[in-house]
């Protein structure tokens, strides 16, 4: 499973012009599904993005988590993330996960997060979305389940 991971001041999502997610302060995570991925992938990432130290504390210095923050989620789905580029100039999908596995890992990790955090956002699987944010920093980080 892999995730790019931005600190936002806000985030959306919309569907055919719609604004189907909204957070303020927080983080973005956008997450792709890969074969043979399962709970216990989502479990790692999540743990790692709510407790990655990359909010700033009182001195300025990237030491406090979402949790400490009491921060807010945004999670869409994004098999592109998955993309294998090595061969031509088409990337290829092959490594990412079957329709029914990642949408079912997605909702998985949706439901443990909201577990775990006051306000939790989401895309809407297999649609074409439009992503808006406000990247503060810009602070993105990628992560991957399987390093």
């Amino acid at each position: 499973m892999k995730a790019v991971i931005q600190r936002v001041d806000s985030a959306s999502v919309s569907v055919d012009g719609n604004e189907v997610s909204r957070i303020g302060g927080g983080l973005l995570v956008l997450l792709g599904v890969e074969k043979g991925d399962s709970e216990k992938d989502a479990d790692y990432l999540l743990e790692k993005i709510i407790h990655l130290r990359i909010f700033e504390d009182g001195e300025g210095k990237m030491n406090l988590s979402l949790l400490d923050i009491s921060g807010e989620l945004l999670v869409v789905s994004q098999f592109t993330l998955l993309a294998d580029c090595r061969k031509g100039r088409r990337p290829s999908f092959t490594d990412a996960a079957e329709p029914a596995a990642a949408t079912r890992l997605y909702e998985y990790m949706l439901v443990k997060a909201k577990e775990k955090v006051s306000k939790v956002g989401q895309g809407q699987f297999q649609a074409m979305m439009k992503v808006g944010l406000v990247n503060n920093g810009p602070v993105t980080i990628l992560l991957d389940s399987r390093r």
